[in-house]
């Protein structure tokens, strides 16, 4: 049976405010152990840490933003020392960003307090429940990216030009 428009209506609403609310975590975990680390840092070093160094156009796509927004970005957060800039070996006129020990560190602080926030939010919850919901939420996130077109990188000639 089809999801109805109500469910659909209380169901996307229901994923935005979480997503809103996990922002919002991950901002106050960061300020509680890091003062003024900016709460963007983590869609930067994220990458960084996951894949190793980076050019700077690189993380700002991963991040969704302009390349000179993310330099600015990555400026502060080099300046706290979270990220170090080399040369890249394969275009010396570029530099590629990588993730400093205590940027490491402060993605596994961030992290290991999250997790203590969530089992207090999830103190009243069964194994049976929070396991249920982690599956659901595994389905949901591979049923979005399976839904959501892959944004193009280039635009399809016209007909006429093709001639």
């Amino acid at each position: 049976m089809p999801i109805s428009p109500g469910t659909r209506d209380r169901l996307t609403a229901s994923i935005a405010q979480l997503i809103r609310t996990g922002r919002h975590v991950s901002t106050r975990a960061a300020t509680q152990l890091y003062g003024e680390l900016p709460s963007y840092g983590w869609t930067l070093l994220l990458p960084l840490e996951q894949d190793g160094d980076q050019r700077c156009s690189a993380l700002a796509a991963r991040a969704g933003v302009d390349v000179s927004v993310a330099s600015r970005q990555l400026a502060v957060l080099e300046r706290s020392g979270y990220v170090e800039r080399h040369p890249d070996p394969r275009d010396g006129r570029a530099s590629l960003l990588r993730l400093t020990a205590q940027g490491a560190e402060a993605l596994a602080a961030t992290r290991a307090m999250r997790a203590d926030w969530a089992l207090a939010a999830l103190s009243g919850w069964s194994e049976d429940d929070a396991l249920r919901l982690t599956d659901l939420l595994d389905r949901l996130r591979a049923d979005i990216e399976v839904a959501v077109p892959a944004p193009r990188t280039a635009r399809p000639e016209p007909q006429e030009a093709r001639r």
